[in-house]
């Protein structure tokens, strides 16, 4: 039984009193509803996290290894959002937006030498998206992650026939998108996958192969259908469709 609660307490905080801490202060304010917890948040969560100027925490949101947590300036996180940033970390950029129900999870503890989750300012990662970082996961600026998307940086063995895959291990090569891209909703990325610059990734692809810059992927297994470079769209496809 104790090695159990030991381990568990390993998987929440680089520390026993950091996970007592962490959990205490979480415990007072995370719950307080309206912008009176988040107000509360913002100046309380600094005890435990890195702030860099004002971020705006909703009630309901979890952070492990909160220590390994960096927000900048008008970061938000919205409610029932879960941060694991166990060794390596998780920053995210000035002005980013995690939605509602994201999951961000580094759970690094095979001694990963890439482990983390960084994404740059202005992006947003959209409602219940899964980022598992094991790998290592770095998102440009003004990047987008639609609803539901999963950038899953990590893979298992599975040539060896005669051991469970539980048993045969992992690879973790990471994840890289480009500055300026949209990955559409519902959309997986796989380990070891490279996203340029504004490059679009379809609803629902799954990618496997890196995309260039400037390129459109859809399918599964995506494969790129246009450069939008070298063939360019017309500035609307629908000229009565209202742009905002």
């Amino acid at each position: 039984m104790s090695n159990q609660l030991s381990l568990y307490l390993s998987r929440q905080a680089t520390s026993l009193p950091h996970y007592v801490a962490e959990q205490l202060l979480q415990a007072a304010c995370g719950w307080v509803p309206t912008v009176l917890g988040i107000a509360l948040r913002g100046l309380a969560y600094r005890a435990m996290l890195h702030m860099d100027g004002v971020a705006a925490i909703e009630d309901g949101v979890r952070l492990r290894f909160a220590n390994n947590i960096r927000l900048g300036k008008g970061v938000y996180l919205d409610h029932g959002v879960y941060l694991h940033a166990c060794p390596g970390g998780i920053s995210i950029g000035e002005g980013s937006l995690v939605m509602k129900n994201a999951i961000l999870h580094v759970y690094n503890f095979r001694n990963l030498p890439h482990a983390g989750i960084h994404i740059g300012a202005r992006s947003l990662v959209g409602e219940s998206c899964i980022l598992r970082g094991q790998g290592g996961i770095h998102i440009g600026n003004d990047v987008y992650l639609g609803t539901l998307v999963q950038l899953l940086a990590v893979n298992h063995i599975f040539n060896d026939t005669t051991r469970p895959i539980s048993e045969q291990g992992i690879t973790a090569q990471g994840i890289h998108i480009g500055d300026g891209s949209w990955v559409s909703s519902g959309a997986i990325v796989l380990d070891g996958v490279s996203i340029g610059r504004n490059a679009v990734i379809g609803a629902g692809a799954v990618v496997t192969k890196d995309v260039p810059d400037y390129c459109v992927a859809v399918g599964n297994p995506a494969r790129v259908v246009r450069n939008l470079r070298e063939a360019p769209l017309p500035a609307t496809r629908q000229p009565e469709l209202a742009i905002y």
